[in-house]
């Protein structure tokens, strides 16, 4: 399995194809979002953050928008 930024996105656009779901998932701002979370609450808190932004996001809410939740929420590291 070849470890590239452009498998990455392959990966996730064929698994959303696959799941049913719009296949234009931000994977980057993800990552980005995810890492935050698991430096700045708990390393098991990215997943499930990334998870329930992903309920937020199929429920209407934009990307942006949850994100900033998610980010507002995150403890400022001192």
């Amino acid at each position: 399995m070849t470890d590239t930024p452009d498998h990455l996105a392959r990966w996730a656009a064929d698994l959303a194809g696959d799941l049913g779901v719009a296949r234009d998932a931000p994977v980057g701002a993800l990552l980005d979002l995810t890492r935050d979370v698991a430096h700045g609450v708990m390393r098991p808190a990215g997943p499930i953050t990334t998870y329930l932004v992903g309920l937020a996001v199929a429920g209407g809410m934009p990307f942006e928008d949850a994100a900033a939740t998610v980010r507002a929420r995150i403890p400022e590291q001192e």
